[in-house]
């Protein structure tokens, strides 16, 4: 056995002992490609694929990881189709108000909205599904939020979230935590109010009581969705 294969064994031993990832049910390619460690495929949901992912870099690092794992949409689309939607949720947010918006498309970016009073710049690229942010924002919570957004829109397969932040902010459990209950004040299906968001270590822990089974799923994923989350521990209890 090589070294290689020797590796790729471990880490399909290791996936397999996380039962929350299903391993062995899921659509998942592992591979070496130039000395980096490839993973490629298509799960269910956000908290899948970026356990799976925390779990092939414990066993892989220092070696490089190539993601080409994505998220199976909730309605498949067009890439144009995501693009006007994610621009549209962008447009709509008054968080983002100040902030200068590019679409890609026709082999160019095409100007949306040129801010009168411009704190930062936001381009939107979508190619099989997968949505790239690039640019610049004000603040940690403007990034966090633009990338909630565009993982918001039904055809997403995935976020890339590229935006830089000027000037630089230095990031902590607190600013995750705002960010989560920012995401969740502007979730339609979450009630923010029977919520607790707590973060240590950038692990999101979330307590309280909602109604639905469902509503508790779109907390955890709205957690998830935040750029920075390296777990999400989900304790909400049904009503």
């Amino acid at each position: 056995m090589t070294a290689e294969t020797d590796l790729l064994e471990r880490v399909r031993d290791k996936l397999r002992t996380d039962t929350a990832i299903g391993f062995d049910e899921a659509s998942i390619v592992l591979a070496i490609s130039d000395g980096a460690f490839l993973v490629d495929g298509e799960v269910d949901d956000v908290s899948i694929k970026r356990r799976l992912l925390r779990v092939v870099a414990a066993v892989v690092t220092p070696r490089p990881i190539i993601d080409l794992l994505h998220v199976r949409p909730a309605q498949m689309m067009a890439d144009g189709m995501i693009g006007d939607l994610v621009r549209d949720a962008l447009l709509d947010e008054p968080a983002l108000a100040n902030c200068r918006l590019r679409l890609w498309g026709k082999g160019e970016f095409e100007l949306v909205r040129d801010a009168p009073f411009t704190t930062g710049a936001i381009d939107i690229r979508v190619e099989n599904g997968v949505v790239t942010l690039d640019g610049e924002v004000s603040g940690l919570g403007q990034k966090r939020l633009a990338g909630a957004l565009a993982w918001w829109v039904p055809g997403s397969r995935d976020v890339i979230n590229g935006l830089g932040v000027a000037p630089p902010e230095e990031d902590n459990d607190a600013e995750i935590t705002d960010a989560v209950r920012l995401v969740f004040e502007k979730d339609p299906f979450v009630n923010p109010d029977q919520i607790r968001v707590t973060t240590t270590n950038a692990t999101v822990t979330l307590d309280g009581v909602v109604p639905t089974v469902s509503e508790r799923d779109m907390a955890e994923h709205d957690a998830w969705y935040v750029f920075g989350v390296e777990d999400v521990v989900n304790r909400i209890a049904i009503e």
